[in-house]
């Protein structure tokens, strides 16, 4: 989808950027392949500050996600504050650097061999662009769910879609 598909609002730099920082707080998503029916799986992120268009999964080689390709991504806040859908496409990471970048003792503990384990696989997700919604009621929408009065759906938050 580009840019000029987008519906922006507009707060959806606001949004982008907030989500960024709620992903950071807590990296751990849902995914599946788009060509593949079976359900999400959960998996942790990988974020890099300097890499805002792609996140990164350490995994095996026998994991349903090893293939790669189109996949979309769930993200809800630790607090369920935010949410977000997000699409991408999956892709074996072949750089040495980038391994070593993200490796730590909590990935180590998935590996029986470490970082020499021969199931060791490291995916790239280029984003592609997001759904992302902010569950903020303000005042009016909390005074209406409170007395059970009829919500509107911009009385709960902001919602965009954004390029990532």
């Amino acid at each position: 989808m580009s840019n000029k598909d987008m519906t922006q609002t507009p707060d959806a730099d606001e949004i982008r950027e907030e989500f960024w920082e709620t992903f950071a707080d807590s990296p751990f998503v849902m995914i599946a392949l788009e060509s593949d029916h079976r359900h999400a799986i959960p998996m942790r992120a990988q974020l890099d500050k300097d890499a805002n268009s792609a996140i990164w999964f350490y995994t095996s080689r026998d994991n349903r996600l090893a293939k790669g390709g189109p996949a979309m991504m769930q993200f809800v806040a630790k607090g369920h504050d935010m949410f977000a859908c997000i699409s991408g496409t999956l892709s074996e990471e072949t750089s040495e650097e980038r391994k070593d970048k993200h490796w730590s003792n909590a990935v180590e503990a998935w590996y029986e061999q470490g970082r020499q384990d021969p199931s060791l696989l490291m995916l790239r997700m280029d984003l592609h662009d997001a759904e992302v919604w902010e569950a903020d009621p303000g005042v009016v929408g909390m005074f209406k769910m409170m007395t059970g009065m009829t919500m509107k759906g911009d009385e709960m938050g902001d919602h965009a879609k954004v390029a990532l």
